[in-house]
Formats: structure tokens, sequence, C-alpha cells
């Protein structure tokens, strides 16, 4: 069985989708943390995934460019 070909989009792609996972999964602990009480840790989760949210758009950006620069 051939090994398959993984283009740097591809792995870039996989790589911007673990970070939304991640930033769901954070968002999930935060709600949970908050919801115990604990407005300042919820503050400082919210402020790295707004990070993470801005960081995203132009990941997905800089994909769309890069496979378009790929050859079909």
């Amino acid at each position: 069985m051939p090994s398959p070909e993984y283009s740097l989009s591809d792995t870039l792609e996989r790589i911007y989708e673990n970070q939304l996972a991640l930033e769901a999964a954070l968002m999930e602990l935060t709600l949970l943390v908050e919801g115990q009480g604990n407005a300042e840790a919820g503050d400082n989760v919210r402020g790295a995934l707004e990070t993470i949210g801005e960081n995203a758009g132009h990941i997905k950006q800089g994909l769309a460019r890069l496979r378009a620069q790929e050859p079909d």
C-alpha cells in the first residue's frame, strides 16, 4: 500500500483543525470553571481564546492562499 502524500497545506489544515478542537475544549472547561465560581480563571482563559480566534482567521486565509498556489 503506497504511503499518502502529505502536502504542506494538508498538514497545516490538520494543525488548524486541531487548534479549533482545542479552542472548543478550552471553552467547555472555561464554562465549567466559571460555573464553580472562579470568574478570574474564566477571564484569563477567555483572553487566550480571543487570541486563538484572531489567529484562526489569519491561518485560514494563509491556507486559502497556499492552496490556490498548489498545482491541481
